[in-house]
């Protein structure tokens, strides 16, 4: 017990993380990668290691999210095969790359994406868009998406769901379906990060996420249900602008 909490100052920052960016998951649909990748890389972590870690808690939480929105009859099923397989290849060759290619090097390139997707959830925070349209552009949104959310540790939910609520997709089953193929692309790129780095992918700080991120699951969509999605929106997207640009600075200058 006393070798359990003497690791207690150490996780617990991550805990306090993890609970906060599954809050903000749960009422947007989005954001957990990003905020928990951003703030990894930021604390000195590899980028490979962030995203391998922030993917093995996201294999829980999105499992728990998929199963609820599967038994709200929530999923559209040839939307999920039409993005689900994309976001699967596109996931192994994201986190491939990223395992091959030095963190110093890519760090600074992985933040600025982490940044540009800071300043595409606070542009969605101030649009309106249509609903029930035809969705034209699927199949590489789940390409894409699966790869940078492999590479950059996040961004499945603002490429995938933010383009096709773009495009005019009716929100509730967008973000069902969405949330459900993620179970399939997070579970294939932490196989891929723990295939290639083995138990270097389970750190501390991982512990640390899942725990909060458990803890906080419940909570997300009673939050979706008392505050105004769009300011949720906005207050993430500076966030991760701002943390990401910090992060920028101290890579180019160390």
């Amino acid at each position: 017990m006393d070798h359990l909490l003497s690791y207690l100052p150490e996780v617990w920052p991550f805990i306090v993380a993890g609970f906060l960016a599954q809050l903000v998951d749960g009422a947007l649909g989005m954001a957990f990668g990003v905020i928990s990748s951003t703030l990894l890389i930021s604390l000195g972590q590899p980028p490979k290691v962030a995203s391998a870690g922030v993917h093995v808690v996201e294999t829980f939480t999105t499992a728990t999210s998929g199963i609820s929105h599967i038994l709200h009859r929530n999923v559209d099923w040839k939307l999920f095969a039409r993005i689900a397989i994309p976001g699967v290849i596109g996931g192994i060759l994201g986190a491939y790359v990223l395992t091959q290619i030095d963190g110093a090097v890519v760090k600074p390139f992985v933040l600025t994406y982490l940044a540009l997707i800071g300043l595409f959830l606070i542009f969605r925070a101030t649009q309106k868009h249509p609903h029930d349209a035809d969705l034209k552009v699927v199949s590489p949104l789940g390409l894409v998406g699966g790869f940078l959310d492999a590479a950059g540790g996040g961004g499945w939910g603002p490429i995938v769901t933010g383009n096709l609520l773009a495009q005019g997709g009716e929100p509730r089953r967008v973000i069902g379906t969405v949330n459900t193929a993620e179970f399939l692309v997070t579970v294939t790129i932490s196989a891929t990060f723990i295939a290639a780095l083995g138990w270097e992918a389970f750190t501390v700080a991982t512990v640390g996420l899942l725990i909060g991120g458990v803890f906080a699951a419940p909570l997300g969509a009673h939050i979706a249900r008392r505050v105004e999605a769009r300011k949720l929106l906005l207050a993430v997207g500076i966030l991760l602008t701002a943390t990401s640009c910090f992060g920028i600075y101290k890579a180019l200058a160390g």
